[in-house]
């Protein structure tokens, strides 16, 4: 296997084995601000998005913060 599947956001998607959490959110293009991330259910603080490398099949919840009124 060259790769592993996450479910991002309920959609099935491929990255390289060893890709960190920060990897894998910059290959989605999301903001490194205002960005709320969820692993299998547990939230994940910015400070250890480098370091964490989700398995195959884990579930990824990202969430966008937006202002308005």
């Amino acid at each position: 296997m060259t790769g592993k599947t996450l479910r991002v956001n309920g959609n099935d998607r491929d990255f390289a084995v060893r890709s960190t959490l920060a990897e894998v959110l910059g290959e989605l293009g999301a903001a490194q601000r205002g960005v709320a991330v969820a692993l299998d259910g547990e939230v994940v603080g910015r400070s250890r998005w480098a370091e964490i490398v989700p398995a195959d099949g884990s579930r990824l919840d990202v969430l966008t913060a937006v202002q308005g009124g």
